[in-house]
This record gives C-alpha cells, sequence and structure tokens, in this order.
C-alpha cells in the first residue's frame, strides 16, 4: 500500500493516534522515567513498530513547524530518534531540501541516576548541528529535563534551537516556553498526575507497580534491595 495513501487516511490527532495503536493506559499504577508515580501512562513503545502511524506523527509535527527555518531535526535516544526521523523526513519533502536528523545519547558518568545524565552528541553530530537552526523533537515530558537537556546539548554544539516540540505534554503548567526556555508546544496534551514514590498515594494504598511497561520493574527492585 502506498505510504502517502495510509497518511492520507490516518487520524490528524495525535491523542487518537495512540488511543488507536494501544498506547494510552489508564487506571494502574505506573513508575514514570523521572521515577514519579501516576495512574496514566502512554507507551509510546507501542505505537513506534506502526510505521503508517509513525509517520503521521512526524508529519504532523512537520506540518507544524513548516514556516520556522530549520536545518536539523534533534531529539533524545531512544524514542525521541525514531520521531526525529519521520519529522526531518516529512519537513524535507515540505521544504523541498534536505532537513537532517540526529540524537544525543546519555553519558552518565558517574552520577547516580539516569534523571541526572547528560546529554551528548556522539557519532560526529556535533559537527552537523554547529551552527544550524535546530528543532529539537521529543516524545513525552512529564518534568521537561530531558528536552532541557537536549537544549543544552544543541547550544554546546553551537547550534541554535530554534523550537522545541513534544507529542504529548502531560503536565503544561509545570512544563511551556518559559520553562523550557525556548518556543515550546506540543501535538497533545493529557495531563497526567506524577507524585514522588514517597508521596504517592497508590503505593499507600497498596496498589501494585505495574512491572511490565514504564519503570516499575526496576523500581521494585532498587526498593527490595533497601529493605
Amino acid at each position: 500500500m502506498n505510504l502517502d495513501k495510509i497518511n492520507f487516511i490516518a487520524s490528524t490527532d495525535v491523542i487518537s493516534i495512540l488511543k488507536k495503536v494501544g498506547a494510552v493506559l489508564t487506571n494502574d499504577h505506573f513508575v514514570y522515567t523521572s521515577g514519579k508515580h501516576g495512574s496514566v501512562y502512554i507507551n509510546k513503545d507501542a505505537v513506534y513498530p506502526h510505521t503508517a502511524e509513525t509517520s503521521q506523527i512526524g508529519k504532523l509535527f512537520a506540518e507544524k513547524y513548516k514556516d520556522k527555518d530549520i536545518d536539523v531535526v534533534a531529539a533524545p535516544a531512544v524514542g525521541g530518534t525514531i520521531l526525529s526521523q519521520w519529522t526531518a523526513y516529512h519537513l524535507s519533502l515540505i521544504k523541498g531540501k534536505e532537513i537532517l536528523s540526529v540524537y544525543t545519547e546519555k553519558d552518565k558518568g558517574t552520577l547516580a541516576s539516569a534523571s541526572e545524565s547528560e546529554h551528548i552528541f556522539r557519532r560526529g553530530y556535533d559537527k552537523l548541528v554547529k551552527g544550524k537552526n535546530v528543532l529539537v523533537i521529543e516524545d513525552l515530558t512529564t518534568t521537561g529535563i530531558s528536552v532541557k537537556k537536549v537544549v543544552e546539548a544543541v547550544k554546546a554544539a553551537g547550534g541554535k534551537v530554534v523550537a522545541v516540540g513534544v507529542m504529548v505534554n502531560r503536565d503544561p503548567e509545570q512544563v511551556n516556553s518559559k520553562t523550557v526556555g525556548v518556543p515550546f508546544s506540543a501535538l497533545g496534551i493529557l495531563k497526567a498526575e506524577a507524585v514522588d514514590a514517597d508521596k504517592c498515594l497508590l503505593c499507600q494504598n497498596g496498589i501494585p507497580v505495574n512491572s511490565k511497561i514504564g519503570h516499575g520493574k526496576k523500581f521494585l527492585e532498587e526498593k527490595n534491595k533497601i529493605a
């Protein structure tokens, strides 16, 4: 089947796309990448095997930023890389010129946790960013930490961040243009309360942590070590 035809018949609402592939989960006990807990989870990994839907999300990003002067699309590995590729692909078609796609990787060094890790460009990607206008793409934001670190990596490499776009913003009150420090927007908003483990009512009420999706397994392993 022609991919362009699939794109035209696919939903134009990102939340609908995610629901279509079963990526929006509710009424459970999840641990997010940030380590915080909540009852709503967007299983982004459920959408990436579906190339037509993932392409459509990239196209939504491209349409949103088509009037921006963009040379490179950057994202944090791993999931953001896939969206970066599709966004750059569709931007290239729209603008009639090659838009590059690059990604940052975590550099933990001696730091204790993944949330504290810096994001850096490897593989010579810093040279592709230097002196270029960069669109930063991310799949989800709860705290905005990852996108901020990608923004810092772009600036450190000598690039200019023209905007930050995320697939879904889970906390628009805390993650926005003011807190991120550059023009910021999302394709969709799905509010999900996220709290620290020691304040989690789900934990206090004995609701089991989902250990198959998200970071629940790691949380339980670390909790058992302490115990």
